[in-house]
């Protein structure tokens, strides 16, 4: 068994370890290192084929993989040590890390600094427990995705996508230029879950249909797939007798939502927000255990990588002063609430402000579409700063930097909301986020 000493380790080489590791030697950490259990770096961009990265962070548009090589080349001009087919089976307390590989063996890593950078994995058919028999042909989006992209299978020819994540709405349109015939897409909610951009160029750009609030309620087949039976739902979600119709298919593709793969920093003490399924964190995305940091997929859901980068950026610079002993201490640590109109918000803490930093990233999901809204920011009640926003909805990031001078108080309680605007709202006032 070896043992290694680091000032910070990523685990995780997508693109929020990249940012994460870049940052870290850019903010003066000596020794960093990115431990990674594929054979290449990159992540999951690596089976994102499709176009549409890189318009927040490197202002043109890019390919998954060609967004993963413009980081992979930016390390690679450092001195940053990267450990591929290396998996990390445990991390504690003190910046141990235990990980093994064929080449190394099991290894010790004993790191100043921890930055989880994990990413997420797929919910399943046994998630969201589908009735109906087992037969082969039912894949998760992502999984159908690598096949198609990186393996050169194409796993069926008559398909139907079982709901409306962007990796979904994504094949549906990956699918059809590879022949197959996508009968529809059907989605539990009463609005979609993925980005305005992809329901566009993926559906209605191919004349493939969506259904809102209806579920699959049995799968067909014995040996394959054969149909499914649809019906319409309640707003409780719930089945309507009456409303059932069956569909032919070969093949279900399931995209029903991502998980922040986190049972490393759960093993390690971490605390986790019930809503987010990450780590609760301040704004130098500092865990509960002193030393670790998240950032990326693994802390928060984003439907952009841009995001991913820039926030991966904020862990790995933390961890970089951390491991040099000039990061703030936490000091009395004040919650962030998500209120009204909001399902989460990260940063959910707010630690001791550092010096000459004169705002802080707030990133933000809203719990239901609206039109016209605002965002506003309480402090025991009053409300201290807002933003218009043309349009709301719980699958696209809300991002805003709120000035330091209003985040920090004697007994503040800290609340963001969301509220619809009335119709006659000036609408040169608005604001909208990027597409």
């Amino acid at each position: 068994m070896s043992e290694h000493v680091y000032d910070v380790v990523t685990i995780g080489g997508g693109p929020a370890g990249m940012a994460a590791a870049l940052a870290a030697r850019k903010a003066g950490a000596e020794r960093v290192l990115i431990i990674e259990r594929d054979h290449e770096l990159g992540g999951i961009l690596q089976q994102c084929i499709h176009n549409g990265f890189g318009l927040r962070r490197f202002k043109t548009e890019l390919t998954g993989p060609g967004y993963a090589q413009r980081y992979v080349d930016m390390v690679g001009e450092t001195d940053i040590d990267i450990w591929l087919d290396t998996t990390v089976l445990e991390t504690a307390a003190g910046g141990t890390v235990r990980c093994v590989s064929p080449d190394k063996g099991v290894s010790i890593v004993k790191a100043k600094s921890v930055v989880h950078s994990m990413g997420c994995r797929e919910r399943t058919r046994g998630a969201i427990r589908t009735p109906g028999s087992r037969p082969a042909g039912v894949f998760t989006a992502g999984a159908a995705q690598r096949m198609v992209n990186m393996e050169g299978y194409l796993p069926g020819r008559e398909v139907v996508i079982v709901g409306s994540g962007d990796i979904g709405l994504i094949m549906a349109r990956r699918m059809t230029l590879e022949g197959a015939k996508v009968k529809a897409v059907f989605e539990i909610m009463p609005h979609s879950n993925g980005l305005t951009r992809n329901i566009v160029q993926c559906l209605d750009d191919f004349g493939i249909p969506l259904y809102l609030s209806h579920s699959v309620v049995s799968v067909h087949g014995n040996d394959r797939v054969t149909g499914i039976t649809v019906a319409k739902v309640d707003e409780k979600l719930q089945p309507i007798a009456g409303t059932e119709f069956d569909l032919d298919c070969d093949t279900v593709l399931l995209s029903v939502g991502l998980i922040p793969e986190n049972e490393l920093g759960r093993g390690a003490g971490v605390a986790m927000d019930p809503i987010t399924s990450g780590a609760s964190v301040d704004q130098f995305r500092r865990t509960s255990v002193p030393g670790f940091f998240a950032a990326g997929n693994v802390l928060h859901v984003h439907d952009l990588v841009d995001f991913v980068s820039q926030e991966a950026e904020i862990a790995g610079r933390a961890a970089a002063l951390n491991a040099l002993g000039l990061l703030p201490d936490a000091g009395t640590q004040k919650p962030v609430h998500a209120g009204p109109g909001l399902r989460t918000v990260v940063p959910q803490l707010l630690s001791a402000p550092e010096a000459g930093k004169l705002t802080v990233r707030f990133y933000f999901r809203g719990s239901q579409p609206l039109g016209r809204a605002v965002i506003q920011l309480r402090a025991d009640g009053e409300v201290v700063w807002d933003r218009k926003l043309k349009v709301v909805k719980p699958s696209e990031m809300i991002v805003a930097d709120i000035p330091v001078s209003l985040l920090y108080g004697d007994g503040q309680r800290l609340e963001f909301s969301i509220e619809p605007l009335p119709e006659s709202a000036d609408d040169e006032a608005l604001e909208e986020e990027e597409a």
